[in-house]
């Protein structure tokens, strides 16, 4: 019986250890993406963005699904934010305050910024609010990885293909001649 009672703690003590880190990282998760989109210098946005996705990354570790954490860490943090750094140094993005983003940009940037966050909410809501979720047991991630390259090969290689031309079509862009 005391063997039972001292797994029971022990289990509710991963509980409230889990939800700790969930807290801490989803903390850290939300300041650097704020911080991303107010910093004035592009490539410190970009820094803060890495943040962002490898706290995604830690999050999807405290589900227990380590595979999409992996490829969280070398498709986006790994890949996609070393391609924005590259275009922003090929194209010579400005990289620090921009005197021409006048206060009437940015009013109309918030003004637009609610809307879209007003609209992908509704159609959120609309589209998925008698949707419900059961999950009786965790699924293995071989399933995640084979239906990436069989039922998903086509879109995964589109992909690679529109991140390859915009690769190029920076490289263009920053060429003077």
């Amino acid at each position: 019986m005391t063997g039972a009672l001292a797994a029971a703690a022990a289990d509710g003590d991963l509980l409230v250890a889990q939800n700790v880190f969930f807290v801490a990282i989803a903390a850290v998760m939300v300041f650097s993406a704020f911080r991303c989109v107010t910093t004035r210098n592009v490539v410190h946005a970009a820094l803060w963005l890495v943040l962002v996705l490898a706290g995604a990354a830690a999050q999807f570790i405290l589900l227990g699904s380590e595979f999409v954490a992996v490829t969280q860490v070398l498709v986006y943090v790994g890949a996609i934010v070393v391609l924005f750094l590259f275009g922003i140094m090929l194209t010579r993005a400005s990289m620090g305050d921009d005197e021409t983003a006048s206060g009437e940009k940015r009013v109309m940037a918030a003004v637009v910024a609610v809307l879209l966050g007003l609209v992908t909410g509704g159609a959120l809501i609309e589209s998925f609010s008698d949707t419900r979720l059961v999950i009786n047991e965790p699924q293995p991630t071989s399933l995640v990885s084979d239906a990436i390259f069989s039922q998903y090969i086509i879109a995964f290689e589109a992909v690679s293909v529109l991140l390859l031309a915009a690769l190029i079509g920076a490289i263009v862009v920053a060429r003077k001649d």
